[in-house]
């Protein structure tokens, strides 16, 4: 299993020092949020994509993917009532998804919960439709890249589009495509009704990445959550892909969380094999 870690913990910090700390910890990837390098992808120069990529092989890290796609910018979102809006969505994927493969990932994960929420008075239908054909209009250049979409439920005090892993899979195979997959992420499953181990096993064909926190916005193993079943489910699922940390509340510091995160996953992965 491969551990990752989402770096914008260490967004105050210069990019090498964060390579370096991120690999010195043990970590062997680092998923990116495009709003810590720049207002938008495109101010990220091609010579800059390949200086991000090579300091982070120096240290032995491999930049997975960009998550957070659509945070902190203007004008784009994934359900609009305005097509100029959704098709400004799909272009700007296609560029998201440019810069992934510059950078040696191939994962793109939206989450981006305030950029996919339905405007009052539309129906999920129609935010389906919407959503559907903007993955249509930025999956087949994606795929050209490489790169595998990956959907993200999150959970109802995030957005009202998209709660379930059932949601994802269904807005996935309206769009019908080979790079467009469900992602998982441990604090929005806590929310679903299932627990989460089942979830994993019913979906576990259509998962392409992972995330590992917990319902305190900690990381793994730092709130009331036992990991130790959700990793054998992994290993039952066959799960090769990234466990990538992904954090809300930073108050621990940054430090703290990066180690007793990688040290909790690795004490449950001990425990569930």
């Amino acid at each position: 299993m491969k551990f990752a870690i989402c770096q914008e913990l260490f967004e105050n910090w210069e990019w090498e020092r964060q390579c370096r700390f991120i690999a010195e910890v043990g970590y062997q990837g680092i998923e990116v949020a495009p709003f810590t390098l720049a207002p938008r992808i495109t101010d990220v120069s091609p010579e800059r994509r390949r200086t991000l990529r090579r300091q982070a092989a120096d240290h032995g890290l491999q930049i997975i993917g960009l998550h957070w796609l659509l945070a902190k910018t203007s004008g784009l979102h994934l359900t609009s009532s305005a097509r100029a809006s959704r098709q400004a969505t799909a272009d700007y994927l296609v560029e998201l998804g440019r810069a992934c493969a510059d950078l040696g990932g191939d994962i793109l994960v939206f989450g981006s919960p305030a950029q996919r929420s339905l405007e009052p008075g539309v129906s999920r239908a129609e935010g389906m439709d919407r959503a559907a054909e903007v993955l249509k209009g930025c999956l087949p250049a994606l795929a050209d890249r490489g790169v595998k979409f990956c959907l993200e439920p999150l959970t109802p005090k995030e957005t009202n589009f998209i709660n379930t892993c059932g949601d994802a899979v269904e807005l996935i195979d309206r769009v019908g495509s080979g790079n467009l997959w469900l992602h998982q992420d441990v604090k929005a499953m806590l929310t679903e009704r299932e627990a989460i181990p089942d979830l994993i096993a019913r979906y576990a064909p259509r998962v392409g990445h992972f995330h590992a926190n917990d319902g305190n916005l900690l990381g793994p193993g730092m709130g009331p959550t036992d990991f130790a079943p959700i990793f054998r489910a992994l290993l039952d699922a066959r799960y090769d892909g990234w466990v990538s940390v992904e954090v809300f509340d930073y108050s621990p510091g940054c430090e703290k969380i990066a180690r007793e995160s990688l040290a909790n996953m690795r004490a449950a992965l001990s425990r569930a094999m």
